[in-house]
């Protein structure tokens, strides 16, 4: 079967994007290696994830997300936000949009110079260790904040907390590593399912600006974050009970469209 397809980045966190409002793919059953494929980026397309546009009974449309190993059932902020760019594209919304995504509803926002200002779900229960912040973002993230350098490779400590013990029962979780420089937040993460440095990660940007400013009593909302791949921005309101009102803001744009043989 030959599908078309498209190439979005958003920070440099690359997608595959596939409207599929005609359902001419079951996505959910597609072979994982067949996700696999069009996710490599030597045999494949390559990205670092692969998104379906499909109908929604309660939205403008549904977001299916399938990371680059087969795995689904996880939010991508980053994801989320080229998605929405992809639905403006295909003029089915106009500047603002409601969609559903693995861990619920979502709003987002389009603007005129390329911005996409996604909504976020509130987030409890964030963990504070001796040297780390857990929380959940609509992907699990553990933090640590301490300077890695951007020469460095993060990967080997990272995969050691992401296959740790403490994570097990939980398939894992991402790891994120920050630091401060004045009142700006520069981040590298390692993403579980892609098990690799990606050169952003929205919801690991969304995690690290909210433990900053426990951490950091100078940091708090907005909070810029640099990654390798670009600028984000964060919005939160905190209060006793839960971090609301997450907002994650930057651009997202398509790359090159084609078609494929799966």
């Amino acid at each position: 079967m030959t599908i078309s397809f498209f190439k979005y980045q958003g920070t440099g966190n690359d997608f595959i994007l596939i409207d599929n409002r005609n359902n001419q793919i079951q996505a959910e059953n597609l072979p994982v290696s067949t996700i696999q494929f069009l996710c490599h980026r030597q045999f494949g397309i390559g990205s670092d994830g692969i998104m379906f546009l499909e109908n929604s009974n309660q939205a403008d449309f549904r977001m299916k997300f399938f990371n680059p190993d087969g795995s689904a059932g996880m939010m991508c902020g980053n994801g989320g936000r080229c998605i929405v760019a992809f639905a403006s594209y295909l003029g089915i919304i106009g500047n603002t949009t409601t969609f559903e995504a693995p861990d619920g509803l979502h709003f987002a926002e389009v603007h005129s110079n390329g911005i996409i200002k996604l909504q976020m779900n509130r987030v409890s229960g964030i963990e504070r260790g001796d040297d780390f912040f857990y929380l959940n973002t609509g992907a699990p993230h553990h933090i640590l904040f301490e300077n890695k350098g951007l020469n460095s490779d993060i990967n080997l400590e990272a995969r050691k907390i992401r296959y740790s013990l403490k994570y097990k029962l939980q398939n894992g979780t991402n790891v994120n590593f920050a630091w401060k420089e004045n009142a700006e937040l520069w981040l590298r993460t390692y993403e579980r399912g892609v098990e690799n440095e990606t050169l952003s990660c929205g919801t690991g940007v969304v995690a690290t600006a909210i433990a900053s400013s426990i951490h950091f009593p100078d940091i708090q909302s907005p909070v810029q974050v640099h990654t390798k791949g670009g600028v984000l921005q964060v919005y939160f309101t905190k209060n006793e009970q839960a971090i609301e009102d997450i907002w994650l803001s930057g651009m997202a744009m398509q790359v090159f469209s084609g078609q494929v043989n799966i």
